[in-house]
């Protein structure tokens, strides 16, 4: 997959099918309208393109917005290659591109730039300055300027009954069930492993402790959870705590996995832990013996869980 970092820096020999959007998550009907996409390339004849947009436009536009995202841009790029885009361009959302109107957009952008040969979109797709232009607006500007559009009905889209903020707020309850039925995958975070207080270690519950450096990325409900990672090309289990570590009185939010049966030293690597099930909210004990006991009870319970897989 060919990556580009600005609208202005692409260019293709053949004419585009597009789409475009923030596509957060690459959810499950993300994937439906990506697969028409590529559907629609025509054995090679057109070239597939996604636009989308970072910071997310909200974050931009929305004074004050905290908002988090289901996946940060390396991992945004990481599900686009593998569904088999073969154009990405990653455009910095600033006000000054917000201001754009709708016709400049399509003429400068779509035409001028990306050279389509059709955009394919959801039903309630809006766009332009202010949002103002909509799916016929669209339909008008194809005749004038030559490009067919594609509208994915919105009978298909309510089949699936799936957004990005609907799973964020099931990330957000501890429903991992749920999160990963609408986004087609596990959800996962990516880190590098550093150094923690190693109380694990003492306690026979040795742990990794992941360092995620993308502050916009949403991290699950606090809690205990079944985990899964491919390091050295090996599936490894185990489970993760997401936290503050009240019963040793910590202070920051930590996300801790234990690996079973597996003792490899992981300090400074980049993993990627995929989270299968929420097993209970974090807990402050009254020792670290009891938290001890309670870790032997979770252990358990995930394995049993995984024993079902």
């Amino acid at each position: 997959m060919k990556i580009f970092h600005s609208i202005k820096d692409f260019s293709t020999t053949k004419k585009t099918i597009l789409t475009l959007g923030t596509y957060d998550g690459v959810h499950i009907g993300h994937q439906k309208i990506l697969e028409r996409v590529i559907h629609n390339t025509g054995n090679k004849k057109y070239e597939s393109l996604v636009l989308t947009f970072f910071p997310h436009p909200r974050m931009v536009l929305q004074e004050q917005s905290e908002m988090k995202l289901l996946n940060t841009i390396d991992e945004k790029i990481h599900l686009l290659a593998t569904i088999g885009i073969q154009n990405l361009v990653i455009h910095p959302f600033d006000e000054i591109f917000s201001k754009l109107s709708a016709e400049e957009f399509v003429r400068t952008v779509l035409v001028d730039q990306f050279d389509i040969h059709k955009i394919i979109i959801g039903h309630d797709h809006r766009f332009g300055r202010n949002r103002t232009a909509n799916i016929d607006d669209l339909i008008g500007f194809g005749k004038k300027y030559g490009f067919e559009v594609e509208q994915i009905s919105v009978q298909e889209i309510n089949a699936l009954s799936v957004s990005s903020t609907k799973i964020r707020k099931a990330l957000q309850e501890g429903n991992m069930s749920l999160a990963n039925e609408y986004l087609g995958y596990d959800y996962f975070l990516t880190g590098t492993v550093s150094k923690g207080k190693q109380l694990g270690r003492t306690i026979g519950f040795p742990t990794a402790n992941l360092k995620i450096k993308e502050d916009y990325k949403l991290i699950p409900l606090n809690g205990v959870y079944v985990v899964k990672s491919i390091i050295n090309q090996k599936t490894i289990f185990g489970m993760m705590n997401i936290g503050f570590n009240p019963t040793v009185s910590g202070e920051k939010l930590s996300i801790e996995i234990h690996f079973f049966d597996f003792n490899t030293d992981l300090y400074d690597q980049k993993i990627t832990v995929s989270i299968l099930k929420y097993i209970r909210p974090e807990q402050k004990f009254n020792s670290v013996d009891l938290l001890t006991k309670q870790l032997e009870k979770d252990k358990s319970i995930a394995i049993a869980y995984l024993h079902q897989l």
